[in-house]
C-alpha cells in the first residue's frame, strides 16, 4: 500500500491543461469564467504529484480499461422520456441493448457476468451533486438494480454511493425510495444535522482510508464551514473506505453534462468523487486529477462498467444544473473503457455547444485530461481507434 514516506516525486509528466470546477457543490461555487479558464494557456509548471506510486502497483484482470477496451455502445430512445421524466422501462430497455452490444453475449446473464459476480459487492458510484434537477436518474439506477438482480446478484450486495450522503438522500436516493440497498457516502451528516459526532470528530474522519492517498503538492486550507466538506486540510487526499474496503466492484453511471466547454462523465465522477480534500485540487490540477486518481488500484482496478445516464444532460452551464442549459439527449452510453466513453460523450456535448453557437470549434485542451488518461493506460481517447456501435430504439 501506499505510504506517506514513499517518494513524493511524480513523473516528468507533460504539461497539462488546468481549470477551476464545482465539484464541490455546496463548498465552492462555478466561477463565471469558467469557460476562459478551459481555454487558457497554461504554460506554467504543474505541481508535483504521487502518481509514480499507482504506477508502481501490478495491473490485475479487471484493471481500466477493462475487458472490452476501446469499445463504447452509444443508444438512444425516442421514447426514453415521460412528463420529463425518464421512462424505467425504456431505461430497462436500453440498458439490456446496451450490455449485449457491448459484450457480445446472446443472453443479458451472461453479458454482466462478464462484469459481476453473484458474490460480490457491487457499488454504484452516481452523481448527486446538481441535486434533483440533473443527478443520476432513479429510472436508469432502478433499472440497472433490476438487472443486477436478475442478474443473480442479491439486493442486499447492491450499494448506491458518492462522496456526500446527503446529497445523495437529498435528490431521493433513500432506505424508503430503495429498500434492501445500502446507501452510502463519505462525508456524512446525522439526524442533527451535524457533521461531527459526540467527540468532536468529523464522521468523514471515520470514512477515509488512509494507506490509500493522492498526494498533490498543493496545500488545502478551508475555513469552518467547508472542512465539513472536504474532510481534511493538508497536501494529502485519502480515498474512501467505500471504494477501498466496502465494495468488491464498481459500476460508473455519471451524467453526460458538460464543465465550460469540456466534460464530467466518467473520469471526473470517479477522480473528484472518491478522494477527501479536493478544493485544493481545482485550479492547478483539475484535469490531472480527474486522470490520475483513477490510476490507483482502488480505482483502477474495481471500476469494471460505465453506464452514462444521457436520457437528460446538460450542455452548458455545467457541472452545476442550469435550467435554460438542460437537454434532452435520449442517449446512454455503455463501456468498460471510461477514457472512451469519456471521448464519445464529449463529441455528443462538443455538437450540441457547436449546434447551439456556444462554442464555433472543437477545443483540443478540453479534452487533454483525456488523453493524459491515455498515457497512464487507462483507455483509449483517440476517436479514430474507438469502436463505437450505435443503436436506435423507438
Amino acid at each position: 500500500m501506499t505510504k506517506k514516506s514513499s517518494n513524493k516525486k511524480g513523473l516528468n509528466r507533460r504539461k497539462f491543461f488546468s481549470v477551476l470546477t464545482a465539484g464541490s457543490v455546496g463548498a465552492f461555487l462555478l466561477p463565471a469564467n469558467i469557460g476562459k479558464l478551459f481555454a487558457q494557456d497554461t504554460a506554467d509548471k504543474k505541481p508535483e504529484t504521487n502518481i509514480a506510486d499507482a504506477l508502481k502497483h501490478p495491473r490485475t484482470s479487471t484493471s481500466m480499461p477493462g475487458k472490452h477496451p476501446s469499445s463504447v455502445v452509444k443508444v438512444y430512445h425516442e421514447n426514453c422520456l415521460s412528463d420529463n421524466h425518464s421512462d424505467q422501462e425504456a431505461a430497462y430497455e436500453m440498458i439490456t441493448n446496451g450490455m449485449l452490444a457491448l459484450t457480445g453475449e446472446e443472453s443479458i446473464k451472461k453479458a454482466w457476468s462478464n462484469f459481476v459476480q453473484p458474490d460480490e459487492i457491487i457499488g454504484l458510484k452516481l452523481n448527486p451533486v446538481a441535486g434533483k434537477m440533473l443527478s443520476t436518474s432513479h429510472e436508469v439506477v432502478k433499472a440497472t438494480i433490476k438487472h443486477l438482480e436478475e442478474a443473480g446478484i442479491p439486493r442486499g450486495n447492491i450499494m448506491l454511493w458518492d462522496r456526500r450522503e446527503f446529497q445523495l438522500h437529498e435528490a431521493g436516493f433513500t432506505e424508503e425510495n430503495y429498500p434492501g440497498i445500502k446507501i452510502r457516502g463519505t462525508e456524512i451528516k446525522d439526524k442533527e444535522d451535524s457533521f461531527y459526532n459526540k467527540d468532536g470528530i468529523l464522521y468523514g474522519e471515520e470514512m477515509i482510508d488512509k494507506d490509500w492517498y493522492y498526494w498533490a503538492d498543493v496545500e488545502g486550507k478551508y475555513d469552518e464551514h467547508t472542512l465539513p466538506y472536504m474532510v481534511n486540510e493538508g497536501k494529502y487526499s485519502y480515498f474512501s473506505k467505500i471504494c477501498t474496503k466496502e465494495v468488491d466492484k464498481i459500476i460508473n453511471i455519471p451524467i453526460l453534462k458538460n464543465a465550460g466547454s469540456s466534460i464530467t462523465l466518467c473520469l471526473k465522477n470517479l477522480g473528484y468523487g472518491v478522494i477527501s480534500n479536493t478544493g485544493r485540487l481545482h485550479e492547478k490540477l483539475w484535469g490531472e486529477t480527474s486522470a490520475e486518481v483513477c490510476a490507483f488500484p482502488p480505482v483502477r482496478d474495481k471500476v469494471v462498467l460505465n453506464i452514462v445516464d444521457g436520457i437528460k444532460g446538460c450542455f452548458n452551464g455545467g457541472p452545476a444544473a442550469n435550467p435554460q442549459f438542460i437537454t434532452e439527449y435520449k442517449t446512454m452510453l455503455f463501456g468498460s473503457d471510461a477514457v472512451a466513453v469519456d471521448r464519445v460523450g464529449y463529441e455528443i456535448i462538443l455538437a450540441k455547444r457547436i449546434e447551439e453557437k456556444i462554442q464555433e470549434a472543437d477545443k483540443p485542451k478540453s479534452r487533454q485530461f483525456m488523453e493524459y488518461a491515455n498515457e497512464l493506460g487507462l483507455g483509449e481517447s483517440d476517436i479514430e481507434k474507438i469502436k463505437l456501435k450505435e443503436i436506435k430504439l423507438a
